[in-house]
């Protein structure tokens, strides 16, 4: 794993403890420590029915989830393993093994229709087991999948219990049925089917009005809308020795029915290869941390009686990960500042131009690490701490200057203020040694390397302290003439001047400096947003795409079932679907608003790029470029 000793066993993730759900902190700290994307793939069906055992073969081990030899349900809550992806070794697989549905000393369905909602929000790939036969009453054991409108919402709105399908398809898991200890020939009018046959035979509607039919049409309907990827297995017994079964864990691989076995293994083949890394609805790639959040998340709104609300989940995540990504960012920045910057630098620019490196750095940090910051509020953040952050490695670096330029001046005129204090200069012609002493220093602090930005004004200042003394040697030399005492006041105010004007240009260009670097931080900010912006949403393009196609499948296959009435029922949903993946399509709807947003809100972060690009501008103004890329 990536920062974690891979587990050698499992660890209970949830428990489930008279009817009430709580999370195992044990195991969040376990996934809190995997920081790769994670492949979760849960198992789901009646108790004792082998779910754990195949489990188990994921993982690569006979032993570890509980198997249980009795009659009596053996797993309780959600049990979790996470091992490395033996195919993806940039992922870590999460298994997530439940208890069994339909314990009868639980007493409670709600209960079970919790744990199975649970799968269903936490799985990339979702697994339901049963026994023997895909018929009228392995469907009715499936009415969980019925419930899951109720049990789940996409949008916080008020009325978003039982939305449209298509809401849910977004983010559902992958499916797949076993079948075990299945007996029957994959047949179908005298022709070989395979498994996936199979299972799309027996999910097609039946005819008639009869509650019993009506009902197992309501579960097949919902298998066929929620999960538009299936997939089946079926498995023979894995041996007929009925002593061995009761203690698969301890079953030698040669003490197993060959077909079993390669069945066993095209399972696991189709997970490792098939089974997809789970995200959340745009692409955003979750890894074991935000895999434990959301389940506290989904935990405590159970707990507390409402209902798991997926937009709200994600909002609530959102907030914890893109407060960390400030963090993250911030803190390299930092880092890599202090590693970089040589205090104190020679010119300001040298500083901004490490930070202009270091900002593009924790800028992309920033964004690999967030996710829906729709009011761009913790990109401002980011950018308000960033400049913060330069404005303290300014002042540091010219507080390093201005102390390294003192000492300097104090080591190089102790000759001068020694010869001052003997009154050397009050003697004629004491007036031009004291300018060849000031001139001496001046030269050898000019030769002085690394200065820093506070040279001249520390200089400046230097020679302002020397003025009154300065003018006090100059009048009281008598070799000097009352004019040419006086020429020589007049050259030091000019030299004095000149150097006030010298130190006002370079703050100038400072001044303008910063600004420009604000200016760029603003662009940069700019670009790796809207670069940002344009995957998200190639992202839900393609889940759009593959809604859309599901529902065409859907509707064809209603057809030539006979539901006409449903499949016209269903054209007015794929035109809804059409509209909004064509205006969701169009740059100009949203890239604008977005960034127009965006830039608004960095400009008031960024004061110095009002400045510099004119006050006039408007925020759309200062878009219009960035769509022209686009």
């Amino acid at each position: 794993m990536a920062s974690a000793v891979p587990m050698k066993a499992p660890i209970c993730l949830v428990e489930n403890s008279n009817g009430e759900l709580t999370v195992n902190q044990q195991a969040l700290q376990m996934l809190a420590s995997i920081t790769k994307p994670v492949v979760v793939v849960a198992i789901v069906g009646l108790y004792r029915t082998g779910k754990s055992y195949l489990m188990n073969r994921l993982a690569g081990k006979n032993k570890g989830f509980s198997l249980g030899s009795t009659v009596q349900s053996h797993t309780k809550g959600i049990w979790m393993w996470c091992v490395p992806h033996p195919s993806k070794a940039d992922h870590v697989l999460v298994l997530l093994d439940t208890e069994g549905l339909g314990d009868v000393e639980k007493g409670d369905s709600k209960n079970d229709s919790w744990i199975f909602a649970l799968a269903i929000l936490l799985s990339s790939t979702f697994v339901y087991n049963s026994m023997n036969t895909i018929n009228q009453q392995a469907l009715e054991q499936m009415q969980y999948v019925t419930e899951l409108t109720e049990l789940i919402k996409v949008k916080s709105s008020p009325n978003a219990v039982g939305e449209d399908s298509a809401e849910f398809v977004g983010f559902f898991p992958d499916f797949v049925w076993t079948v075990r200890d299945f007996t029957l020939e994959l047949e179908l009018h005298g022709h070989p089917i395979t498994s996936d046959e199979y299972l799309e035979n027996a999910l097609k509607l039946s005819q008639g009005k009869n509650p019993k039919v009506q009902e197992a049409n309501a579960t097949r309907e919902c298998i066929r809308k929620f999960f538009p990827k299936r997939k089946c297995f079926t498995f023979d017994r894995p041996t007929n020795d009925k002593s061995l079964l009761a203690h698969l864990d301890d079953v030698q691989e040669s003490q197993m029915e060959p077909a079993f076995k390669d069945q066993a293994d095209n399972f696991c083949s189709h997970i490792f290869s098939s089974a997809k890394s789970k995200t959340l609805n745009g692409g955003t790639m979750v890894n074991g941390n935000r895999l434990g959040k959301l389940l506290e998340i989904y935990v405590r709104t159970i707990s507390s009686g409402d209902i798991p609300c997926l937009e709200n989940a994600v909002s609530a995540l959102a907030q914890i990960e893109n407060s960390a990504a400030v963090k993250k960012a911030v803190m390299h920045y930092a880092e890599q500042m202090a590693l970089k910057v040589d205090f104190p630098t020679e010119t300001l620019q040298d500083l901004l131009n490490l930070h202009t490196d270091c900002e593009k750095e924790a800028i992309s940090i920033f964004m690999k690490h967030s996710f829906k910051d729709d009011t761009h509020e913790f990109q401002g953040e980011l950018v308000q701490t960033l400049e913060s952050k330069k404005d303290d490695f300014i002042r540091q670096n010219e507080e390093e200057s201005t102390k390294y330029c003192q000492a300097k001046l104090q080591d190089l005129s102790q000759t001068l203020k020694a010869a001052i204090s003997q009154s050397t200069f009050s003697v004629p012609g004491g007036y031009q040694l004291y300018r060849k002493e000031r001139e001496k220093i001046m030269n050898n602090y000019h030769q002085v390397p690394r200065k820093g930005v506070k040279a001249d004004e520390v200089l400046q200042r230097f020679l302002q302290s020397l003025a009154m003394t300065e003018e006090s040697i100059l009048q009281t030399d008598q070799a000097l003439t009352e004019q040419e005492k006086a020429l020589q006041a007049e050259k030091v105010r000019r030299e004095v001047a000149e150097q006030e004007k010298k130190l006002l240009e370079q703050q100038q260009m400072e001044m303008q400096q910063n600004m420009e670097t604000q200016q760029r931080s603003f662009e940069e900010n700019m670009n790796q947003l809207l670069k940002k912006v344009e995957e998200d949403k190639m992202h839900i393009l393609e889940e759009q795409e593959k809604i859309l196609d599901h529902k065409l499948k859907e509707q064809k296959q209603l057809l030539e079932e006979g539901f006409h009435e449903k499949a016209k029922e269903m054209e007015r949903e794929i035109k809804d679907l059409k509209t909004k993946k064509a205006a969701e399509s169009d740059p100009s709807s949203w890239v604008a608003p977005v960034l127009d947003v965006a830039g608004a809100l960095l400009m008031s972060k960024l004061r110095g790029v009002k400045k510099l690009i004119g006050l006039g501008l408007t925020g759309l103004g200062i878009v219009l470029p960035f769509l022209k890329k686009s």
